[in-house]
């Protein structure tokens, strides 16, 4: 076993305390994992397949995907109980320059820009609320940016868990418990609700009559220009496509791992939390996908009216969720899924930005980023890490829409992922003796059918949306160069300090 990190290390005066246990660590993968994309993300899974079978399949591969990575995951964090998650494991696993890749890249994109998505999509849904919070409601414009009140919101919501999680780890435990727990029973009662109460006999019908009949239904300027039937090859690329929304969806299961240092037992806790939170998500999201294809017909017209006319394919502004409700609750279902949308994103929201800052931390701790963002306050959290992830988050919630911010994340994410569970299979050769009190299930197989399954949806997402992959890919590159700058500049501050 190698020797501990430099990040494990006690600053001088002030260190993580050890305060997340099994239930608080589950609740952070299945509260980071639950946002908005459930409810959303449906309808525009649903053009690109136009398929009930399809659809759940594609829920279901996710889901499959997800859970084995959790499980190779839990290997390499009873391996490597440190604090930063993916940045140590891909440190140990390659070199120091793969970890850094991915701090530079989880810093400007991954975490970041899905704070940013989650933020928005709570401002967004606050504004069924409070319409003058909306979008549409341009306060000023700076440099040529318009800003809205809902862009104000989705910072303003930034800005107060980003205070909540500086104030201790206590702190963001209490609110992240508290509001998973309540967005888990209510989307559990939503889907209980759909398939008993909200069930649509009539669409249920024409659902599976047609349940492996796969077609494409290109929009543009929100009317039909070509619906493409799908089969062979046309179809796997279509399901790779689809997988974007769902992949987002099952995002950020793997942030506990960033928290090693603050886990009590992290070496057992950290591999239980990951298997009971990404299964939990998993079978929640596919039944709420029963659920919506039990009350709606997957197929509908962007001119039709009302919830079962639209579809699941052209729900309101995507809100599949909220179509759902409205054949269980009737008119006052826009307002309950608000609510429950909004619970859902702020509670995601903050395990998203208490996990975040361990990353960066770490980072600085090996002298690759800011050195103030390596330090712990008095609280014994890196409060300074935090203030920047916020400031830069913030920054995203100007700068692109919820699917842009989407299609960005999800392409570094998934190479990354292939990386780290290539991982398991370095380390096995690198570090055979190291001690493993975990060992992955299914090994080789399911790790090796976890990579083989997310290069392919990586490789679709490059030729099928490359608009928004390959700048993802080039911010992964320009890391290279800003690498190599930073060890040089903190080299010449470690000898200015030995001088």
């Amino acid at each position: 076993m190698s020797k501990s990190s430099e990040v494990d290390r006690p600053e001088e005066g002030s260190q993580f305390k050890r305060e997340l246990k099994l239930l608080d660590s589950t609740m952070i993968v299945i509260g980071s994992m639950i946002g908005s994309g459930v409810f959303i993300v449906s309808a525009d899974m649903a053009r690109t397949l136009g398929s009930p079978g399809y659809l759940i399949l594609t829920w279901l591969i996710t889901g499959a995907l997800t859970v084995i990575g959790a499980l190779s995951y839990g290997e390499l964090a009873g391996m490597m109980p440190h604090v930063g998650g993916l940045y140590a494991y891909l440190k140990e696993s390659y070199n120091p320059l793969l970890g850094f890749l991915y701090g530079w890249t989880s810093f400007l994109v991954i975490q970041t820009g899905t704070i940013a998505a989650v933020a928005v999509a709570f401002a967004k849904f606050t504004s069924v609320l409070i319409p003058p919070l909306g979008e549409g409601n341009v306060l000023f414009t700076i440099v040529g940016l318009k800003i809205s009140a809902a862009q104000i919101v989705a910072i303003a919501s930034i800005a107060l868990l980003t205070y909540v999680n500086t104030r201790g780890v206590r702190h963001g435990k209490l609110v992240q418990n508290i509001f998973t727990i309540t967005k888990t029973a209510a989307l559990l009662g939503l889907i209980v609700l759909g398939i008993l109460v909200g069930r649509n006999v009539a669409a249920m019908h024409v659902n599976f009559a047609n349940f492996w009949q796969a077609s494409w239904t290109h929009v543009a300027d929100g009317k039909v220009v070509l619906i493409e039937s799908l089969s062979g090859p046309m179809l796997l690329a279509a399901i790779g496509v689809a997988s974007v929304g769902s992949l987002f969806s099952s995002d950020a299961w793997y942030d506990i791992t960033f928290a090693a240092g603050e886990v009590v037992n992290p070496r057992k806790t950290i591999p239980l939390s990951l298997l009971f939170g990404t299964l939990t998500v998993t079978v929640l999201y596919i039944l709420a996908n029963v659920a919506y294809i039990m009350t709606l017909p997957v197929v509908g017209s962007p001119a039709g009216h009302g919830v079962v006319a639209q579809g699941i394919q052209f729900a309101a502004d995507d809100r599949v969720g909220t179509a759902a409700a409205a054949m269980i609750f009737g008119t006052p279902a826009a307002v309950i899924m608000a609510i429950l949308i909004m619970i859902s994103t702020f509670g995601c929201n903050n395990g998203l930005i208490l996990a975040g800052p361990r990353v960066y931390y770490a980072m600085a701790k090996d002298k690759l980023f800011f050195r103030s963002t390596g330090k712990l306050n008095d609280k014994s959290v890196p409060g300074t890490a935090l203030v920047v992830q916020g400031v830069w988050a913030s920054l995203l919630c100007l700068s692109g829409t919820y699917s842009d911010l989407l299609d960005y994340v999800i392409f570094a994410v998934l190479v990354f992922f292939i990386l780290t569970i290539a991982g398991v299979f370095v380390l096995r050769k690198k570090r055979p003796d190291a001690e493993r009190p975990y060992r992955v299930f299914g090994y080789p197989i399911l790790p090796a059918l976890y990579i083989i399954t997310a290069a392919a949806i990586a490789l679709d997402l490059l030729l099928f949306k490359p608009a928004y992959t390959w700048p993802g890919m080039i911010i992964v590159l320009i890391g290279i160069p800003v690498y190599y700058a930073w060890r040089k500049i903190g080299n010449r501050g470690e000898q200015q300090v030995q001088q």
